[in-house]
């Protein structure tokens, strides 16, 4: 069994235990000492990085003389409302905020794969699965809100009603898919960027492996990016009159 990092040794050391009596309920096996995994202890770290970055942008705030941090997030949302835009439209402001978060908690949860002793929590499939997810219910949720029970239907009938008893079942299954592809898409590819990254640097320690770790870094910022396109996407189809 591979060492714990000493963040999930703590974690588990004070929440070790009701993480277990939880997961017991649920027919799981579970230990008090190895409850939480390390992809789970990274993802709360991001999370608590997540929240101070934005927690020390509100407090920072100003017109007159913004100051670094402030900027940086300036450029996000620059970045991002410039790729929402033209995909959701007016809906974009709506959707910004999710979109931003998704970006940058996947985006921390790859880079943190340079580290060296650390595993990306995105080669773990939970990961990449307990992102998707939220993203289908969200999208399907807003398609139901916006366009109504029947309306949002009728996206899954088709345009010919003689066709919608065949077209019905092929649309809910390819929406099903959609949560298979986001996780399968991000987890492969952040496994085999690890895996790679991990061979050179068994082999040649030197030199050579700091082109992985560029190569690293490149796939971590697409794969974010993707997701984050990907999940503008299926909001803006969701919420679309048209279809």
């Amino acid at each position: 069994m591979a060492e714990q990092l000493a963040l999930t040794r703590l974690l588990n050391s004070l929440f070790g235990g009701p993480v277990a009596s939880l997961q017991h309920s649920f027919g799981m096996q579970a230990d008090a000492k190895t409850a939480i995994s390390d992809a789970f202890a990274l993802e709360l770290l991001v999370a608590a990085l997540l929240i101070a970055f934005f927690a020390l942008v509100r407090a920072t705030l100003s017109v007159e003389k913004p100051g670094p941090v402030q900027q940086m997030a300036e450029m996000l949302h620059e970045f991002i409302g410039g790729q929402a835009e033209p995909i959701l439209g007016h809906d974009a402001s709506k959707f910004q905020a999710f979109c931003t978060c998704i970006f940058l908690f996947v985006l921390l949860n790859n880079l943190l794969g340079l580290i060296p002793g650390i595993s990306a929590p995105t080669t773990s499939p939970v990961v990449p699965l307990g992102l998707a997810v939220p993203t289908f219910l969200l999208y399907n949720f807003m398609g139901f809100k916006t366009q109504g029970i029947w309306g949002y239907f009728k996206h899954f009938c088709g345009p010919i009603p003689a066709m919608a008893p065949l077209m019905f079942p092929i649309e809910v299954v390819s929406h099903l898919a959609r949560v298979m592809s986001l996780t399968i898409r991000l987890y492969a590819n952040m496994f085999a960027g690890d895996l790679v990254t991990l061979v050179f640097f068994s082999l040649i320690p030197v030199g050579v492996p700091v082109i992985f770790l560029g190569l690293h870094l490149f796939v971590s910022l697409v794969q974010s990016f993707v997701f984050m396109l990907l999940a503008m996407i299926y909001l803006s189809l969701a919420v679309s009159h048209e279809h």
